[in-house]
């Protein structure tokens, strides 16, 4: 017998986000507002959903109103579960 399984050794991938930064006050803490254009369930009309997701930012480099990836991570505190990923746009 062959073990071909494939998912113990493909790592899982993490989830990534693309918003923009709303809030900067907290220290090491970014707020970046998420998007999404989705489906209503039952018209199929595009509408948008927003979520706001606070997201690690250790260099404190991103700004109000600036373009950013977030990337999923492990529990940092009460609320932050994303990491500052990269700065799209200013």
């Amino acid at each position: 017998m062959s073990e071909t399984t494939t998912t113990d050794s493909t790592p899982q991938l993490r989830k990534t986000r693309v918003g923009v930064v709303v809030s900067t006050k907290m220290d090491k803490t970014i707020v970046v507002e998420h998007v999404a254009r989705v489906p209503h369930p039952k018209f199929n009309k595009i509408v948008k959903r927003s979520k706001k997701y606070y997201v690690h930012d250790e260099k404190g480099e991103a700004a109000i109103g600036d373009r950013v990836r977030i990337v999923e991570t492990r529990p940092l505190s009460k609320l932050k579960r994303w990491n500052l990923e990269s700065i799209l746009s200013h």
